[in-house]
């Protein structure tokens, strides 16, 4: 049983490699997130908010992974164009596109305000 754990394991820590050098959508969404983290240290969020965006980063991995093995998956059936594989690849991008777009309408609605106020506070000081 744990053998069989084992395997389950190194075969999802070969998919995120996978994923990582190959889609460069992984590199796009790990830049994102170092930079939504730094933003959460520099602004020193509350405790809610940066579960909030530990969050937003791993479901987006998520979504982004599934999008990405849908994908592979299309491919491994067929290179053709049918209408359905495009239809299950648009669907799939569609999902992450949705939850990309909400991701950031909640780290803007918790970061914007933080912007703007060192913004405010660093221009008055240089007046």
């Amino acid at each position: 049983m744990i053998k069989r754990h084992h395997l389950s394991f190194k075969n999802a820590f070969n998919g995120i490699k996978w994923a990582l050098k190959t889609q460069p959508n992984y590199k796009v969404h790990i830049s994102l997130s170092l930079l939504a983290l730094l933003m959460s240290w520099f602004f020193n969020i509350s405790e809610i908010e940066f579960l909030i965006i530990l969050l937003l980063i791993l479901i987006g991995f998520v979504i982004e992974t599934i999008n990405t093995s849908i994908e592979a998956t299309t491919d491994a059936i067929t290179k053709q164009t049918r209408d359905e594989i495009r239809i299950a690849k648009d669907v799939s991008a569609a999902a992450m596109l949705i939850y990309a777009f909400g991701a950031v309408l909640i780290a803007g609605y918790i970061f914007i305000p933080k912007i703007v106020s060192y913004i405010l506070q660093v221009t008055r000081s240089t007046l």
